[in-house]
């Protein structure tokens, strides 16, 4: 199953603006709802074509309500999110999945709550640390190198 996660913008209820529209809640309306983070919503779809699909579907919603569309897809990565723009790059036979891993953007994790992110590029096996913030954990994002340098 490849997952969805939308992560709001600072002022917004993220979860609330979705359901609260009708075009968004029935393109939501055949999936369970999931909030892993503090103001996401997370849904699994049945493949990578079917998450772009969700996306492009929400399109609107996504601009006004979102600041990160991530994708995560067990053929590339188990527990490396894609880039909204990286995932259609993968979809449409852009970029190789073996080749998704170069660019990345580092979010802490502390008390459920993504914090700041951290732009790394890997050269080897091992990520620097991210030192942003005291954090429980980090949330890792392949990102094109577009968006890297952006």
């Amino acid at each position: 199953m490849t997952r969805v996660c939308l992560v709001g913008k600072e002022d917004v209820e993220l979860r609330y603006e979705l359901v609260s529209r009708e075009t968004a809640r029935e393109a939501l309306a055949t999936y369970e709802l999931k909030e892993p983070y503090h103001n996401t919503v997370a849904v699994e779809t049945v493949s990578l074509g079917g998450a772009v699909a969700l996306l492009n579907d929400l399109n609107w919603y996504l601009v006004r309500f979102v600041d990160e569309s991530l994708v995560l897809e067990p053929s590339v990565s188990d527990e490396e999110w894609l880039s909204r723009e990286l995932a259609e790059a993968v979809r449409d036979n852009e970029i190789a999945p073996e080749d998704t891993g170069r660019f990345l953007k580092v979010f802490g994790i502390r008390d459920e709550e993504l914090l700041e992110p951290m732009f790394v590029t890997r050269t080897g096996h091992e990520l620097p640390d991210y030192d942003l913030h005291e954090v429980d954990e980090t949330l890792v994002v392949r990102v094109t190198e577009a968006e890297f340098g952006a």
